[in-house]
């Protein structure tokens, strides 16, 4: 089979994804191993996107979700290939700006009945004073894109309006869009790593987060604590795996998430898990990545285990979308 694997070059670094190039090498060695041709290609032009097209590989996993063109929109990968009937790995457009936006997400699944922090979005001067705030504090504060914990510190958590108003205004300054603002949740974080075969069947491998102690005694994981991999990730308590998998894989289907995905989930005082977000293009760097480190400490499956079992749905889809179009028109 030949397969290649495209990413960008995404100076603005807030976007989910495979991660750097080296993570891209880890792909590649893994799905070489495995006897297909494979490379990696990327993409900073229009020309190159139809240099690929020319070539026409069998599949393309995607490591990132767009290309960015200056003063144009970005371009979407996985809405190009498909304009072009290329099969292409994970969810189609359409799915991923429910990973590109936290809004568009928690209303998604909100309406499905599914738990999400209760939250709003905000600019600076939009509110006045506390009492005009929609939830009451401690709130946390986060930009309404961004991913690796980029924006998220110490001071995303505010127990007062002065620093609501501080947060928001830093936020909004370096980001350029509303910030949002959720009710802040105290209790174990988590992250899932869900991936479905071409058979339907799902596996599920929830791992518990525990970020570093701050000086100011918060337990904050932010963009410091994951550079740094100073974070602990450890196997979840029994008592607390079906409540986390449940929630996780409601999540997962409710966005309609296509192969495999990464879900975070945080529980409140009380053990009731919500939805915090989706990263439907997760890391995928060998030994640090969360989505492949979250399968080999619940499920014990090697890192290559787990790229072969990506990589399963994909090339089932590989057959049925050349059949499709054979018989469509002959592409």
């Amino acid at each position: 089979m030949k397969i290649e694997i495209i990413t960008s070059r995404n100076s603005k670094l807030k976007e989910t994804g495979f991660g750097s190039l080296l993570a891209c090498g880890d792909v590649l060695d893994s799905i070489e191993g495995m006897g297909h041709s494979v490379s990696v290609t990327i993409c900073e032009t229009l020309e190159d996107l139809e240099s690929v097209v020319r070539r026409a590989p069998d599949l393309v996993v995607l490591a990132a979700k767009y290309m960015p063109i200056e003063g144009q929109e970005d371009m979407w990968f996985s809405e190009y290939f498909e304009q072009n009937h290329i099969t292409f790995s994970g969810s189609n457009r359409e799915t991923l700006k429910y990973d590109s936006d936290k809004v568009f997400a928690k209303e998604r699944l909100t309406n499905l009945g599914i738990k999400t922090a209760k939250y709003f979005t905000a600019i600076p001067d939009q509110y006045r004073c506390k009492e005009e705030l929609p939830i009451l504090f401690p709130l946390f504060l986060k930009p309404l894109d961004a991913a690796n914990g980029n924006g998220i510190d110490d001071s995303s958590f505010v127990e007062n309006f002065s620093e609501f108003r501080e947060k928001l205004l830093s936020l909004y300054k370096i980001y350029k869009q509303p910030v949002l603002v959720e009710e802040y949740l105290s209790g174990k974080e988590f992250t899932v790593a869900v991936i479905k075969n071409r058979g339907g069947n799902i596996t599920v491998s929830a791992i518990e987060i525990a970020p570093p102690e701050s000086s100011g005694g918060l337990k904050i994981l932010g963009s410091a604590a994951k550079m740094s991999d100073t974070e602990t990730l450890k196997k979840i308590e029994r008592h607390d795996m079906d409540s986390v998998n449940e929630l996780a894989v409601a999540s997962f289907q409710g966005l309609g998430a296509r192969g495999f995905g990464r879900i975070d989930v945080k529980m409140d005082d009380f053990g009731i898990c919500y939805f915090l977000e989706a990263n439907l293009v997760p890391g995928m760097n060998q030994g640090t990545s969360y989505f492949p480190r979250a399968c080999e400490i619940e499920n014990k499956m090697s890192y290559d285990d787990v790229i072969k079992l990506i990589l399963d749905e994909c090339l089932q889809r590989v057959g049925v979308e050349k059949e499709f179009n054979r018989v469509a028109g002959g592409f």
